[in-house]
């Protein structure tokens, strides 16, 4: 479903081997993945466990490189005064189709624990708009995630 985009980041080069400024591609990527687990106030292990396989699966990294992004992602978000340093980097270097994909995924993140806050909702909806996704996919892009999540469930 990804494929495109995960191809995309994968070929992104990483600063300096690793991953450790708001510039680089991966870590804007995970800092925003971060943001939206942490949107409701409440982070649930299921959303942390979506983070870290989405991040594995989208950068083929994992053990102590994916740890390393991880740790990258959050200092960044933490460290960050608006979205704008993340999303910029993504809005350049993803093309629309992999933009209304990191959308996908980050309802993903929202939806692992099996409910939607409106601060997760609205936070994507920034995230959205930021990077160019219209409102539009955005809502199919929460629909399918919504269906996605409710099949899970059963």
């Amino acid at each position: 479903m990804f494929e495109r985009m995960i191809s995309f980041l994968k070929d992104l080069p990483v600063a300096g081997g690793r991953p450790s400024r708001e510039d680089d591609p991966r870590v804007a990527a995970a800092a925003l993945m971060y943001h939206v687990m942490n949107a409701d106030g409440d982070r649930q292990d299921v959303e942390w466990e979506r983070v870290k396989q989405l991040l594995a699966q989208s950068y083929g990294v994992s053990g102590a490189e994916l740890d390393r992004l991880i740790k990258a992602g959050e200092q960044a978000d933490n460290e960050a005064i608006d979205l704008y340093a993340f999303t910029s980097v993504l809005k350049r270097g993803l093309d629309e189709e992999a933009r209304k994909d990191f959308i996908g995924m980050m309802w993903e993140i929202v939806y692992a624990d099996g409910e939607l806050h409106e601060m997760e909702d609205n936070t994507i909806w920034r995230i959205a708009e930021l990077i160019g996704v219209d409102s539009r996919d955005r809502i199919e892009a929460k629909r399918k995630a919504a269906r996605m999540a409710t099949r899970s469930d059963e």
